[in-house]
């Protein structure tokens, strides 16, 4: 805790200079206060123009300033993209699911309704799809496509990173089972909210981009996630490159996720 508490007094300070926002977003279906990182390009205004919106995800373990800790150029890439980053903080490991055991972990309503709806009304976003994508690393990743592929009129296209898209081999990893319970208990919701069982669920219109390190653990569910995708002929960008788990493998996804982004949101424009 005063880690984070340093951390939110640090992004304080510096932001009072920048064009970005610590957003307290208060959550009705959990009862609690989520701070979200809101990152505006430098000729944000309040005037006249619609911003296109990127909706960015942590891992296990993160938090909301999470990126901008790790990869402060994002705040120069949303001037360069002109568009709008938000960064929700999704707790240690929500794995941004509405928790079936725990009412205190509600991520998938909060970032889906009350984060999307306090973002529209407090800032000049483009309110439909074709304004918003949302991507992550590692849980983000599985975050992002999974709210992405449910919520199919909220986000037009989405990403992950090193992304734990079949969580069902780590049943006994990061605490999973906290928050779904355990997989001999609840298989039911293990199996159907995987990513890589809910590809039926795609629709058409949804651009999506993967990636992996090839030394990543997660290496091996993201090739067989995307072989189901290819097999059922489902369109997506898919790369494997040279890296493992780590933010010096991120620091340079991120740029392939915001150029894929960007030609999503100026061809819908």
């Amino acid at each position: 805790m005063k880690i984070r508490l340093t951390l939110l007094f640090y992004f304080c300070i510096h932001l009072f200079f920048a064009q970005v926002d610590t957003l307290i977003v208060y959550s009705e279906v959990m009862q609690k206060a989520i701070p979200n990182l809101v990152i505006k390009p430098k000729n944000y205004s309040q005037n006249g123009h619609s911003y296109s919106v990127l909706y960015l995800l942590h891992g296990a373990g993160g938090y909301f300033s999470n990126w901008m800790f790790r990869v402060p150029e994002i705040e120069q890439y949303a001037s360069d993209y002109n568009l709008i980053i938000v960064c929700p903080d999704g707790n240690k490991t929500s794995w941004y699911f509405d928790s079936p055991i725990d009412s205190s972990s509600q991520y998938e309503t909060y970032i889906a309704k009350e984060l999307i709806k306090e973002i529209d009304h407090k800032y000049n976003t483009i309110r439909n799809k074709k304004g918003r994508a949302i991507s992550g690393l590692s849980m983000g990743g599985h975050g992002a496509l999974y709210l992405a592929i449910r919520h199919n009129t909220i986000w037009g296209a989405a990403g992950s990173m090193s992304g734990g898209v079949n969580i069902v081999p780590f049943a006994e990893k990061w605490n999973i089972h906290e928050v779904i319970g355990t997989y001999k208990e609840n298989k039911a919701f293990w199996e159907n909210n995987t990513v890589i069982n809910m590809t039926d669920l795609i629709e058409n219109d949804l651009k999506f981009i993967v990636d992996c390190g090839s030394e990543d653990f997660f290496a091996d569910v993201n090739q067989a996630f995307h072989e189901k995708l290819v097999s059922k002929e489902i369109p997506h960008e898919y790369s494997v490159r040279p890296g493992n788990h780590n933010w010096e493998y991120w620091r340079e996804s991120i740029k392939e996720h915001l150029a894929f982004f960007n030609n999503y949101f100026q061809t819908n424009q």
